[in-house]
């Protein structure tokens, strides 16, 4: 895959031929010879990695990488020194200021190949990462294009499933990816007419019937992938409404047949949906929308998790005024 261009500054010409010499053949550059065109050269060419000198006349490099880390279009580009300081404390001033690595001059060909690539890999991996969770984002939002949520909703009630399985004991890996797979859990609404999504009154027979495919019709769509977090949206879109007692849908499954990711989200989607205004209710009190979730436990709820949920109320109720004031602003 092409990389934006690697940025290579140092005030003597030769430093930058070295750099030149080893790095042409492999990577597009470019070049500066100072501070103040280096920082104008990364915001016109937004490179990928920047090599930094450190001894330069006018703005060393310690003050160009604090400017680069404190303007957010730069923010992100990860800054190698490249210098003849070769001092602990040199290096600790360096990564104190932000920068991933330090290279010693004068430079070893192999050892600067091999940063660079590692660096450049590292660059990949989060572009990815963000590029997953701008997935999960859409597909989550997606779910709600045709209702009265907005993509606050998703991430609020995300965050208080995260909150009952840390209370569950959940390792860190796992509640996190609870956190992330959550919000696809009605990616199968996107399937079912928007004038059942948006009705303020209550659906008939008909109307209810279609409403219970958008579980099997998220399943459909997230179980396309292998990546783990997408296999829990799968499982948690498919049986969120199931109920402890085997009363719900889409397979009337009971007790723990139900995954345990879908009995938390469970809990988290109620509570959301009963403390927030929709087109056919006002937003509950909190205290009758704890009682509701604490009178469905042995019901609708596995009673274990109503528990927890009670223990960890009170980081529930942080987590919604945060998100509440989210939502105030919100613009889908």
């Amino acid at each position: 895959m092409a990389h934006n261009p690697i940025l290579v500054v140092d005030d003597e010409p030769q430093n930058l031929a070295v750099i030149r010499r080893i790095l042409s053949g492999s990577y597009p550059l470019a070049f500066a010879n100072n501070g103040a065109t280096a920082l104008a050269a990364a915001r016109k060419v937004a490179p990928s990695l920047i090599l930094l000198d450190i001894q330069m006349p006018d703005m060393d490099g310690y003050l160009v990488c604090r400017q680069l880390k404190a303007d957010p279009a730069t923010a992100h580009i990860p800054v190698i020194f490249v210098t003849s300081l070769s001092e602990v404390g040199n290096e600790a001033q360096g990564f104190a200021v932000g920068a991933v690595d330090y290279i010693a001059k004068p430079v070893s060909p192999p050892i600067v190949l091999a940063r660079v690539q590692t660096h450049l890999s590292l660059v990949q991996v989060s572009r990815l990462t963000q590029s997953y969770r701008d997935a999960i984002t859409m597909l989550g939002i997606a779910g709600h294009y045709n209702d009265t949520d907005t993509g606050v909703h998703i991430w609020r009630m995300a965050a208080f499933a995260r909150a009952i399985a840390m209370a569950d004991g959940w390792t860190e890996e796992d509640y996190r990816d609870l956190e992330m797979a959550a919000p696809m859990h009605d990616t199968g609404k996107i399937g079912i007419p928007g004038a059942i999504l948006r009705k303020p009154g209550k659906l008939d027979a008909e109307e209810w019937t279609v409403m219970q495919t958008h579980t099997t019709i998220g399943y459909r769509i997230l179980s396309q992938s292998d990546a783990p977090v997408f296999r829990l949206a799968a499982e948690v879109a498919l049986r969120h409404h199931e109920k402890w007692d085997g009363s719900g849908y889409p397979d009337g499954l009971a007790g723990t047949a139900i995954p345990e990711s879908a009995r938390i989200v469970a809990i988290a989607d109620v509570f959301d949906a009963l403390t927030t205004k929709r087109p056919y209710k006002e937003a509950w009190p909190i205290e009758r929308a704890v009682a509701t979730i604490q009178e469905g436990a042995g019901t609708h709820f596995e009673p274990r998790l109503v528990a927890l949920f009670e223990t960890v109320l009170p980081e529930i109720l942080d987590i919604k005024e945060h998100w509440d004031c989210q939502d105030e602003g919100y613009r889908p």
